[in-house]
């Protein structure tokens, strides 16, 4: 089992930037690639952001590109979701979430889910 604890929501404004973090607990963190997804509502979880178990390769939406930022530290356990020029069609619940698999876009791929945290982003 791997634990999944996302942090670093809040409401700002359209412009502004905000860094997410997920820190993970349970089995070795670097077996697992990561992945960043959201949900707004009445829409379907979609796919932010990935990266792979050893950071080499980071895959973005079209909608985040050149805007966010993934990172992580296997020191700390921790994958990181930077968000810069926030606009409002990026506010949702943000959530991580772990595979062994791949970084894939499909979230039925991952195997282990944080509980979320809520972003919005005002005009």
């Amino acid at each position: 089992q791997v634990q999944l604890i996302e942090s670093g929501g809040g409401l700002v404004q359209a412009g502004d930037s905000l860094r997410l973090s997920c820190a993970a607990s349970g089995r070795t963190f670097t077996n697992y690639h990561m992945g960043w997804f959201r949900q707004a509502p009445g829409k379907e979880r979609e796919f932010v952001g990935g990266v792979s178990r050893s950071g080499g390769i980071a895959k973005y939406a079209d909608s985040v590109k050149g805007r966010f930022t993934i990172s992580r530290d296997d020191a700390k356990n921790t994958v990181y979701l930077q968000m810069n020029s926030l606009k409002p069609d990026d506010t949702a619940v943000y959530y991580c979430a772990a595979t062994t698999i791949g970084v894939f876009l499909n979230p039925m791929l991952y195997n282990y889910w944080g509980q979320g945290t809520q972003v919005t982003v005002s005009s």
